[in-house]
């Protein structure tokens, strides 16, 4: 192989999709609202602003899909009811471990859902992940612990860390979750659904974590509804792209989040330590790793389209 083919091939290998791109690009809008929570948790409670940064979300994409909504189906009321709750149990479980451990283990632990989705997708659905997207995970994480900072990683298994424990498996079993249902479901209905659902269950959840009710506040209210226009795009552009894009694959995009989100905070004007940046190149090479083909995977691709150019059955 010449190393003009050889380049070509390995330009060909890091071509990102479509819907890849859109989940980079929602991503990146994901890192970016950080600092907005952070603003509208000076004048609400997570729990309440949780649910009402959701609700705002389920009314936005029911007003843009007014008129499919009259289809919605009983699976798809059951597939938001359960994509739905995923969310609020990552949503609040981490929130309520906010309450009793410092935001580096939280940060540390709920990084756990990046080598959860492809184990829970092996022991659950026996869908075995490839090689480079599992050096892929490996780096991932590596880069999450990284950006966590030196604390992150100690753990006593108290009551905080159990809980957030449980909402990384819970964001995990959101995104295989989105997955299983892509493809099957109106995108906007589902989405409709399971941003309602989050939203109910976050207000349920003000009694037993015993949380004020705020005041009114322009602020809360801007933010309410700006973050709520975030997460209607975040959810929609989920549900969409993850018909064609595996859970793994998502998964390490998603892992890109904290590294928009320190972008973000350093245009505010945070600094991160030499080690966080790490962690992000780190994330990024992770995202690029996994989309590299080894040859055994370019030869079996090679013979598929070969076959489907020439209208053969590719699997005989």
């Amino acid at each position: 192989m010449t190393a003009a083919n050889s380049n070509t091939s390995f330009a060909s290998t890091l071509r990102f999709s479509k819907a890849e791109c859109v989940l980079i690009l929602i991503t990146m809008v994901w890192g970016g609202t950080f600092l907005l929570v952070q603003n509208a948790m000076t004048v609400s409670g997570p729990m309440f602003f949780v649910g009402l940064r959701f609700a705002a979300a389920a009314s936005i994409v029911a007003l843009f899909s007014a008129r499919s909504l009259r289809g919605i189906t009983a699976f798809e009321l059951k597939a938001g009811f359960f994509i739905g709750s995923a969310i609020m149990l990552g949503y609040g479980l981490q929130t309520v471990g906010l309450q009793s451990i410092p935001s580096s283990q939280s940060a540390f632990i709920t990084a756990l859902y990046v080598p959860f989705v492809p184990l829970l997708q092996w022991l659950v659905l026996g869908k075995r992940p490839g090689l480079m997207p599992s050096i892929g995970i490996m780096l991932a994480f590596t880069g999450l612990m990284l950006l966590s900072g030196p604390n992150g990683a100690k753990l006593n298994f108290s009551s905080g860390e159990i809980a957030t424990v449980i909402s990384a498996i819970a964001i995990a079993a959101e995104i295989i979750l989105i997955s299983n249902y892509a493809g099957k479901v109106d995108v906007r209905r589902v989405t409709v659904v399971q941003l309602a659902t989050a939203s109910i269950l976050a207000f349920l959840m003000i009694v037993p974590t015993q949380e004020a009710l705020p005041e009114f506040s322009w602020l809360l209210l801007a933010s309410a509804v700006g973050l709520g226009a975030a997460s209607a795009a975040i959810q929609v552009a989920m549900n969409w792209a993850q018909q064609s894009v595996s859970p793994t694959r998502a998964t390490l995009i998603y892992a890109g989040e904290p590294v928009w989100a320190g972008i973000a905070g350093r245009l505010a004007g945070e600094r991160l330590p030499g080690i966080a940046l790490l962690g992000a190149a780190l994330i990024v090479t992770a995202v690029i790793v996994s989309e590299l083909k080894t040859k055994g995977k370019q030869r079996v691709e090679a013979v598929e389209e070969t076959a489907e150019a020439e209208g053969l059955d590719p699997n005989k």
